[in-house]
């Protein structure tokens, strides 16, 4: 997985937004208080969504295998030093092997520590570079190992413990996490049948009845309320799905888009 940069990810946002807009007014300029609006307004929801959705995970499996390769680096640091390689050395040993997007991260240390540039200025850079909370919870104590005096050998060892212990555990969480996130799901497919049902069974038929045609909601007014409601839950339920799943909101733009178009083509082709 590539790295997505900060400002790749803005430019994105910025562009998704401007063509959704456009398409947005364009719909209310055309199609204003009629059916087609609201496929519209969903369409512009959708590409404002959709590539930031798309980079916003390819970037968060880019620093998912970035952690995962991180107890590899460090055995390989601690078996170059057991062998007698110093650091630099060890560091350049273990950017030839593969430990997937991590490699061209040892690459660039490799190359600045070539350049005289200090190990703790190197570790630094890497860790800004990288910015994932598991590299910068390590790159500190490393360090302050090297400021405090001694070989910061010997620190790799239990840093690689602390980092196997800390996936272990993200990986029990995102284990007892992941019934919740099917929660939602299953909440939104729920609140589908039980509108389609509503549509087909006591919409339908009570608008045959004169009575209720001049007293209630239309058959046509109910469709788009719950046209809206399906929105509104599919967007809100995907981003609370995200939060409880990875931890962050936007990790739930990927949830929203596959809950806003099932829950577009279940009323559309059902509805």
């Amino acid at each position: 997985m590539p790295k997505i940069e900060k400002w790749e990810r803005k430019v994105a946002w910025i562009v998704s937004t401007v063509v959704g807009a456009a398409i947005l007014i364009t719909a209310a300029v055309t199609h204003w208080n009629t059916p087609l609006f609201d496929e519209y307004l969903l369409l512009a929801v959708l590409i404002t969504v959709f590539p930031p959705a798309v980079l916003d995970y390819v970037h968060y499996r880019w620093k998912r295998a970035i952690n995962e390769h991180l107890p590899d680096l460090f055995r390989s640091l601690i078996q170059a030093q057991q062998a007698g390689m110093p650091l630099p050395q060890a560091l350049e040993e273990a950017s030839k092997r593969r430990y997937g997007p991590l490699t061209g991260e040892l690459n660039k240390m490799v190359t600045q520590m070539s350049w005289g540039t200090s190990f703790e200025k190197v570790l630094q850079s890497f860790m800004e570079r990288v910015n994932t909370a598991l590299v910068k919870s390590v790159v500190p104590l490393i360090v302050e190992a090297g400021r405090s005096g001694g070989p910061v050998e010997k620190v790799f060892a239990p840093t690689g413990k602390f980092i196997r212990s800390t996936l272990t555990l993200d990986k029990k969480r995102q284990t007892h996490t992941r019934p919740y996130v099917a929660i939602v799901y299953v909440a939104f497919f729920v609140f589908l049948f039980t509108i389609i049902i509503l549509s087909k069974t006591l919409f339908a038929q009570a608008t045959e009845f004169i009575a209720f045609r001049s007293t209630a909601l239309t058959f046509d007014q109910a469709r788009t309320l719950f046209f809206h409601m399906s929105v509104i839950e599919a967007f809100f339920g995907g981003l609370v799905a995200g939060k409880m799943g990875e931890g962050t909101v936007s990790a739930g733009l990927k949830h929203s888009v596959v809950l806003l178009t099932a829950g577009y083509l279940a009323l559309k082709f059902l509805i």
